[in-house]
């Protein structure tokens, strides 16, 4: 039995819509990101990307920037170009997140991002949220969607709240949060040893969906997998970052231009820090009928600089890979 043969027709030009965006977190005690293997997983689909890349949306205003300089090598009179040399290597990439929600204010964040801890009764005022209420134990046996709690426990929780999950601070130095390093302890003082600060800016958070006899169902799996023992819960009313601070984050970023006729292109930066501050961009929906009518849809304006990794394939120093799968039935030159 044969197989149809395919007979290519012309390179088309690439057409798409949109880009959209995806995230994984970056070891930063190990100095390890999280790499992205076009060759394993160039064609996923969009709405269920391999673990751990992190769905963050549909992009506007999408840019890439280069900074990198290319300049040649001159010898004798009248100084004749023999070979070209990159220096001051520096690769931007500017964007609009559509969405809003907890990472894409993280990655836009110009330091730590936080959790907003429901406060205990008759706590200070503070900007970044004040004291938090006591948080409640996990029992064992809870899993990344499941948290498993004791009756007098479970008062405290409703079926909406957002949640946080991660272990107590107890005089860690260094890196923390489970599954994202979150932020970087310099000390006890510099977090007044307050007991719930890992919680305070863990990324291990979830919505509560339904609230059982047992425990709590979430919407979502937590970030960092399962709870390991020792881990607590805390309600949050939302999240904060902040202008300012020495923190800050890193992030391995896919960028994907899905084309209409099946092709896609794939950009991947290992390392992606912020550059600038996190900014609004506010844009009319369509033309008002009064100035007072208008409707505008509010997005997050980052500009990330990527930084430097080696391909194990020859030791080169790269600050980006991009990738191109052509649809099928085409040429390939």
């Amino acid at each position: 039995m044969s197989t149809p043969a395919i007979t290519p027709i012309p390179l088309t030009p690439l057409i798409a819509r949109r880009v959209r965006a995806y995230f994984a977190p970056v070891n930063r005690a190990a100095s390890t990101p999280t790499i992205f293997d076009p060759a394993q997983n160039g064609s996923f689909n969009l709405d269920a990307p391999p673990a751990p890349w992190l769905d963050l949306g549909w992009l506007n205003a999408f840019e890439r920037k280069s900074g990198t300089r290319i300049v040649p090598l001159r010898s004798g009179a009248p100084g004749l170009p023999l070979s070209q040399v990159r220096t001051e290597i520096d690769s931007f990439v500017l964007l609009h997140f559509l969405s809003w929600g907890k990472l894409q204010m993280a990655v836009t964040a110009g330091s730590e991002q936080m959790n907003l801890l429901i406060t205990a009764s008759g706590t200070a005022a503070n900007g970044s949220g004040g004291t938090g209420a006591a948080a409640a134990l996990l029992q064992s046996g809870s899993t990344s969607t499941f948290l498993n709690l004791t009756m007098s426990q479970l008062a405290g929780f409703s079926v909406g709240q957002m949640v946080t999950v991660d272990v107590d601070y107890t005089g860690q130095t260094g890196y923390v949060g489970s599954g994202v390093s979150a932020a970087y302890v310099s000390s006890p003082a510099a977090v007044n040893s307050d007991v719930n600060y890992i919680r305070r800016v863990s990324f291990n958070v979830g919505r509560i969906a339904s609230v059982t006899s047992t425990g709590l169902q979430l919407a979502q799996p937590l970030i960092a997998g399962a709870p390991t023992p020792g881990m607590s819960v805390q309600t949050i009313l939302g999240f904060v970052d902040r202008e300012g601070s020495n923190f800050f984050h890193e992030w391995s970023g896919l960028f994907v231009v899905p084309g209409e006729q099946g092709d896609r292109i794939l950009l991947h930066y290992p390392r992606l820090q912020i550059a600038a501050s996190g900014t609004e961009s506010m844009k009319p929906l369509g033309p008002p009928l009064k100035k007072v009518d208008t409707f505008e849809r509010v997005a997050q304006v980052a500009e990330f600089r990527a930084l430097a990794v080696t391909d194990a394939n020859d030791g080169a120093q790269v600050v980006c890979f991009r990738s191109y799968i052509p649809p099928v039935a085409t040429n390939l030159w």
